[in-house]
């Protein structure tokens, strides 16, 4: 078992952390060290002792509880990156490059400045990197990035009225498949089924395992049985009610229980 924090930092990054000979709590604002360098982030939990496997094998560490200082120069880093980001749009435009930027972010110790944005395809922005490092003094990385990306960095409300489950707790992107969606016998309605990325739902891969075994058994839609003496072809199947729906033969529709292949009935 490993105790725990998890930060937000960056542009929307979030992360399980370690913490030494300190006390940090949710709120309190953190500087952390990452991948990408020293970086400003928030504390999103109190903390809380997890299994090695249920956590990245790779560990961040808390740094310090940010000081009045710290935050003023990470005052001053947001400030500047965003007038950055106007003069990269700019730039991007002379250059007649087809770029849409997200953001854009220096880490906390100023050594790098990271400008994120989408394309409709690869892009050669070589030019654009030498006139920033030019302005900046500092090392610059322009990262293309997809869709859901996008919207982990941006966040939003999906049609569950929660905020995305990519930009509050995720970590990394799981494979979706349509499959998912059949096995839960959602319909296959993009408005129903795709997130605000226009991608899959990421939430359809949480219950997926839960569905494949309370399907065991199961007939399948289209077959025709027979339940408590009523006979027809199944039309629609609700997992979670117990319950089927059967067409009879004269376009009546009753509702029965499911009967799985060794006659239960739950």
């Amino acid at each position: 078992m490993l105790e725990l924090v998890t930060v937000r930092y960056g542009n929307g990054n979030f992360g399980y952390f370690t913490f030494k000979n300190m006390e940090v709590s949710k709120g309190d604002a953190v500087l952390v060290e990452t991948d990408r360098g020293l970086q400003a982030g928030i504390v999103t939990t109190n903390s809380k002792e997890y299994s090695t496997k249920d956590v990245p094998k790779k560990l961040m560490d808390i740094v310090r509880i940010m000081t009045k200082q710290d935050k003023t120069q990470h005052q001053k880093n947001i400030e500047e990156s965003e007038q950055a980001l106007t003069i990269a749009r700019k730039l991007s435009k002379e250059l007649n490059l087809d770029m849409r930027f997200i953001d854009c972010f220096y880490t906390f110790d100023r050594n790098q400045l990271l400008f994120t944005f989408t394309a409709d395809s690869r892009i050669d922005f070589r030019d654009l990197a030498k006139r920033l490092a030019q302005l900046y003094h500092t090392r610059i990385e322009l990262r293309q990035i997809g869709v859901r990306d996008k919207a982990k960095e941006v966040g939003g409300l999906g049609p569950c009225g929660r905020f995305l489950c990519c930009s509050t707790f995720l970590t990394d992107f799981d494979s979706v498949s349509i499959n998912m969606a059949k096995n839960q016998y959602i319909a296959l309605n993009p408005t129903k089924i795709n997130g605000v990325c226009g991608r899959l739902l990421c939430c359809l891969k949480y219950e997926d395992s839960q569905y494949s075994e309370m399907k065991k058994g199961v007939p399948k839609i289209g077959q025709t049985v027979e339940v408590s003496g009523v006979k027809g072809k199944i039309s629609s199947i609700n997992l979670l009610a117990n319950t089927m729906i059967l067409e009879q033969s004269n376009k009546m529709f009753v509702e029965v229980p499911i009967v799985r292949e060794n006659g239960s009935t739950k």
